[in-house]
């Protein structure tokens, strides 16, 4: 994600949360019912991008900059760091080996470390400014997407090494596998998604999805169909045939999407957006919007534990005393919050 995944846009700085009146109409909304369960304040710097979960261990790992919290859901507390991950940006799950993966934008490495004691393992160069990275249980290989080569770095995991780099026609954000040897990645800056071999390590195809979505930043999938469920910048959620690139709907989500999840078992779509809404959507057609659930403005990334039916998403307090820099509101120190939303 680009930094802008970090904070939202200082428009809606002011707002601390929005409010259920506000939120657009949906259809079928008794068919969802997911509610905030639980809002809790984490000590540390309010600084973040990517979520990911172990639905193993029911762990969530929450990115800080220049560290990753590792938060336990059953004890409601932080129980280790993965340090020494300047510029981090997203972690990558690879249950099967049993390791974990972050994507260190500020020192163009990832870091491998084992999940069950988070110890380091090993740091690989990667390309420049990595961001999203996905580890894919086909190829038993890990892709680094980096935003400034605008490239895949492509990591074996026996060796611990970049065996190849693949190079992308546009900056490349969230990347998502279907387990069956293909990797999706949007690709922001060009309204596209491109199709890659995992095995062949090469670019297959390119989906112009232009005519519906501006920007896609999140990405998700249900790897049963290869259905991609991508949140644009023009508030909308493009839900693509994999296979043919077709266009099936383009339902109205909130604005300022960084992350999209997909829930194979309760066969919902959903989106995280920057205005303070988790927009919940049918993922089967004709892909109706069933709840906007009020969150936190900025709450932009988000992460799904599958095997629960939670979600978990991020964010911070605007400190109003303090002028924006750089069109960014400032943040009260201490105040990153993490929220866990749950069906009924």
């Amino acid at each position: 994600m680009t930094l802008r995944a970090q904070f939202f846009a200082s428009s809606i700085a002011a707002c601390g949360f929005v409010c259920a009146a506000t939120l657009p109409q949906t259809a079928a909304a008794s068919d969802s019912n997911y509610h905030v369960l639980n809002r809790q304040v984490l000590s540390g710097p309010v600084r973040w991008d990517y979520l990911a979960v172990d639905s193993v261990r029911h762990r969530v790992f929450l990115t800080r900059g220049d560290h990753v919290d590792v938060y336990d859901v059953a004890s409601k507390s932080v129980v280790g760091a993965i340090n020494n991950t300047t510029g981090v940006h997203g972690v990558a799950i690879a249950p099967d080996l049993n390791r974990g993966y972050t994507s260190n934008g500020g020192t163009d490495t990832v870091t491998v470390f084992d999940l069950a004691t988070l110890a380091p393992l090993a740091t690989i160069g990667v390309g420049g400014k990595p961001d999203s990275i996905v580890y894919d249980p086909a190829s038993k290989r890990v892709f680094a997407a980096n935003g400034k080569d605008r490239s895949l770095s492509v990591i074996d995991t026996a060796s611990n090494r970049v065996i190849k780099v693949i190079a992308l026609a546009g900056g490349p954000e969230t990347a998502v596998v279907n387990g069956k040897g293909q990797l999706f990645v949007a690709l922001e800056d060009r309204n596209s998604i491109a199709v890659i071999d995992t095995r062949e390590m090469k670019v297959l195809r390119q989906f112009d999805i232009s005519a519906s979505c501006d920007e896609p930043a999140g990405l998700a999938i249900d790897a049963a169909t290869d259905r991609l469920y991508a949140g644009c910048h023009n508030a909308r959620m493009v839900v693509v045939d994999g296979r043919s690139g077709q266009v099936l709907a383009a339902p109205a989500i909130g604005k300022g999407n960084d992350a999209t999840a997909y829930d194979p078992s309760q066969q919902r779509a959903f989106a995280s957006n920057g205005d303070g809404t988790l927009t919940v959507i049918d993922g089967a057609a004709p892909f109706a919007v069933l709840q906007n659930v009020p969150t936190m403005v900025r709450g932009r990334t988000m992460a799904l534990d599958p095997s629960s039916h939670q979600l978990f998403i991020v964010s911070a307090v605007v400190d109003e005393t303090q002028p924006a820099v750089k069109g960014r509101a400032a943040l009260k120190p201490d105040s990153f919050t993490l929220l866990t939303i749950a069906p009924e």
